[in-house]
């Protein structure tokens, strides 16, 4: 397979899955063993991309997710690299057990792309609004997992993983968000980028929570607060030397995700640091509750991870006792 480095320029607001459809197509010209599958929704996850230049490698497989992740597995033994995509309710959240036994277990190369996960769905409510899947595919054994900030890491990113020989999760969101990137490079599976310097609070964000974090750090700034952001789009593997080394200039590190904060990035950077370098962490999500219906920019406001209430959550931290100047 031919290395392939992405490096349009693109500043628009895009659905996330947008790029992961564009990579799809790509990786498929690229490698005529990448197969993709869905599960009744191609045009939402925007796998009709790849059916529409590779329709002999495309497999409707129906409403069927458990099926979905176990004929994917079949095909990657027999030396394919599949491709499945569904919601994130429904593919890791209906399927989880299949995906443990047939494509962990037996350590196949299935990359699992849940689309329409976190808040961001917005009005369909608790029942599509998948907090969990972080937590849920992070604990499998042999699993990457994979949360781009924006449509153009999500390309790259699928490129990456069409190449990479392990199962993996791709999360992906609905509505369209703004860019964090204006070009991208090769994506390096397990590779934090450091999107800004400073020494007051370290950020740690994944996903869409990215372009959150460098807007709140804006504002931070506003007030003489410095606060460096560490984007992490692999949460597994975490960069463990990326995220000890921001720990090492600030004695506070913020993890901000969009999804349940219980087992998820904030999870994965607590249980590091607690082993090799005990840092305070203020983990920021969901916080041990279901989502509501209501337009995405709204959701953000009310559970508190737009920028604004993200940096009055942060001025609070900096305020405690503990933290202050001597």
């Amino acid at each position: 397979m031919s290395d392939f480095a992405l490096t349009q320029d693109r500043t628009a607001p895009e659905p996330i899955r947008a790029g992961f459809g564009r990579g799809l197509a790509a990786a498929g010209d690229l490698d005529e063993r990448v197969l993709a599958l869905c599960a009744d929704l191609t045009e939402s996850t925007q796998m009709h991309l790849f059916r529409e230049r590779h329709a002999d490698r495309f497999i409707q497989v129906g409403v069927a997710e458990q099926n979905l992740v176990t004929v994917a597995a079949g095909l990657a033994h027999a030396g394919f690299v599949p491709f499945t995509s569904s919601y994130a309710a429904f593919s890791p959240g209906r399927n989880w057990e299949q995906i443990k036994t047939t494509v962990c277990l037996n350590d196949q190369p299935v990359k699992v792309v849940g689309s329409h996960a976190g808040l961001n769905v917005g009005p369909d409510g608790a029942t599509h609004q998948m907090l969990e899947d972080i937590a849920l595919m992070r604990v499998l054994p042999n699993m990457v997992v994979v949360a781009p900030a924006d449509s153009l890491e999500a390309e790259a990113a699928t490129l990456a993983l069409a190449r990479d020989p392990r199962p993996a999760y791709l999360r992906l969101a609905r509505d369209a968000t703004d860019a964090v990137f204006g070009s991208y490079g090769e994506f390096v599976i397990g590779r934090a980028l450091s999107l800004r310097p400073g020494t007051d609070v370290g950020l740690v964000a994944t996903g869409t929570m990215t372009r959150q974090a460098l807007d709140a750090a804006d504002l931070l700034a506003a007030s003489g607060i410095e606060a460096a952001v560490l984007h992490v789009p692999t949460v597994k593997p975490l960069d463990n030397g990326a995220v000890l080394a921001l720990a090492e200039s600030t004695d506070l590190i913020v993890t901000v995700e969009e999804g349940q904060r219980a087992g998820g990035l904030g999870g994965a950077v607590v249980e590091l640091l607690a082993e090799i370098r005990p840092t305070r962490v203020v983990r920021l999500g969901v916080d041990d509750r279901y989502g509501e219906s209501g337009p995405p920019k709204e959701l953000l406001r009310r559970f508190r991870l737009d920028a604004s209430s993200l940096a009055e959550r942060i001025r609070s931290e900096l305020q405690q006792p503990a933290l202050r100047s001597t």
